[in-house]
């Protein structure tokens, strides 16, 4: 079994198709770029990608900006019952706060780090799982 396989072992199921709103962000993650949704009206940052701004409601000015995917542990939960059979438990789902505002529900890893296992305010970078369709699925680490 290969690194990626492993990796595959935690991917949440099916990953859904893109669509027209999220089409731009997951073309980008076949680079292993992130980005976030940006309104070049009001200036709001948002993630997911969305077909209006949350700031001020324009469909007309958003575009997909790249991010560093940065952040900071707002909460988290420790899962220790998997939904599926083939998942490896524990895992752990977090709220992460990105630097550049946006929050977003992430999986952390490694699942329950040191003895200590992760703590609100860790400071988290981003890292990737490669999907059999090309596309790449984000997660974070401790930075």
């Amino acid at each position: 079994m290969t690194a990626a396989d492993t990796a595959l072992n935690w991917v949440p199921g099916t990953v859904p198709p893109a669509d027209e709103v999220s089409a731009p962000f997951w073309d980008a993650t076949r680079e292993h770029t992130y980005t976030v949704q940006s309104c070049t009206s009001c200036e709001h940052v948002q993630y997911p990608p969305k077909a209006l701004c949350t700031g001020c409601g324009s469909m007309d000015h958003l575009t997909q900006v790249p991010s560093a995917g940065a952040g900071t542990v707002d909460t988290f939960t420790v899962i220790h019952r998997g939904p599926r059979p083939e998942l490896v438990v524990p895992y752990t789902v977090a709220r992460v706060r990105l630097a550049e505002g946006p929050i977003v529900l992430t999986r952390l890893e490694p699942a329950v780090p040191g003895e200590s296992g992760w703590a609100i305010g860790d400071r988290v970078s981003l890292d990737w799982v490669d999907l059999p369709d090309g596309r790449a699925l984000p997660y974070h680490r401790q930075a």
